[in-house]
């Protein structure tokens, strides 16, 4: 059976993750995600639409706390078994857009911790913080993240 988590994490700032973002990496990760429009990959056309080079696509800030050597050692750390775990659900809060050479930093924050389904579930949210070096905010992204406990039964 699985201990429960302690709510005493609750307000744990986790360790911040710095990223300097480069214009082949966003190119990537729009072609990853499958974005099409050229304003993210090509400059010319970020240009025509305004921006002063290709803009990070909005998903891709969630990618700057997976820089950190091991992203997950929050959860270990909780004594929390890595492969019971989900990604539950992404909110993202923007105050502005990220180009290349921006060097962002991601302070993230466990804000609330909760079980349902007679503790078969816990569930942790993360809020965190993304800002340029200079401390000018980028965006607000939040993270829940499930679970599992194997022998509990709802």
């Amino acid at each position: 059976m699985t201990v429960a988590l302690d709510k005493a994490v609750i307000g744990t700032t986790l360790p911040a993750t710095t990223l300097t973002v480069e214009r082949a990496r966003l190119r990537f990760f729009a072609k990853a995600i499958g974005e099409t429009d050229p304003v993210y990959t090509d400059v010319d056309a970020a240009k025509a639409a305004g921006h002063p080079d290709i803009p990070a696509p909005p998903t891709f800030l969630f990618s700057v706390e997976l820089e950190s050597p091991d992203p997950f050692a929050f959860l270990a750390s909780l004594g929390v078994d890595l492969r019971m775990v989900l990604h539950g659900e992404q909110s993202f809060t923007y105050h502005a857009i990220a180009y290349p050479g921006d060097e962002l930093v991601a302070t993230p924050r466990i804000t609330d911790v909760y079980a349902k389904k007679g503790g078969a579930l816990e569930f942790v949210v993360k809020e965190t913080a993304i800002t340029r070096a200079d401390g000018t905010a980028v965006a607000e992204l939040q993270s829940v993240i499930v679970i599992q406990n194997l022998g509990v039964t709802p």
